[in-house]
């Protein structure tokens, strides 16, 4: 059973990540290539325009949708160890939902692949969903070790009780 709750918490830690790293990283990131003129002129950091067709802010739909890919990044980076944990979230997060946008998502609502490949939308994609991928494996580390922290000490604490009680 202590498996099972741990498995669960460690997923609940993924999504919290990779919905927070949307507003800690990737919108950030945005801003920075806004102001550098690299983003493209459609791309507005932190909208709250409506999303068809549920009309949930746009911000809060990227922001559930980078908590659904924390649980895919979490996943996958797992069995990587030192850089490579690092690199994995870099890389992962850059790659896996820029891919997904341009050839599902776009194609879904009427665009070209890939926004027609315009370099501006390609490095805009690659790097504010980098930055996401690898504040969400920052932010995992973080949560986690907290988690682990926490979970010694209530170990601990409970030892601690138990050994009082007899």
């Amino acid at each position: 059973m202590n498996r099972i709750n741990n498995s669960v918490l460690l997923m609940a830690i993924a999504f919290v990540a990779g919905f927070s790293s949307v507003l800690i990283f990737h919108q950030p990131m945005l801003i920075i290539l806004k102001a550098i003129s690299l983003a493209p002129e459609k791309l507005n950091p932190y909208a709250m325009g409506l999303t068809n067709p549920l009309g949930v802010p746009r911000l809060f739909s990227l922001a559930f949708w980078g908590g659904i890919w924390g649980l895919v990044l979490a996943l996958s980076v797992t069995w990587t160890r030192n850089w490579g944990y690092w690199l994995s979230g870099l890389i992962i997060g850059s790659l896996g939902p820029s891919l997904v946008n341009w050839f599902i998502v776009l194609p879904l609502k009427g665009e070209p692949i890939a926004g027609s490949w315009a370099p501006p939308g390609v490095a805009t994609a690659l790097i504010i969903n980098g930055a996401w991928g690898l504040g969400t494996v920052i932010l995992c580390r973080f949560l986690g070790k907290n988690f682990r922290i926490s979970s010694k000490k209530s170990v601990a604490a409970r030892a601690e009780r138990e050994k009082n009680n007899r």
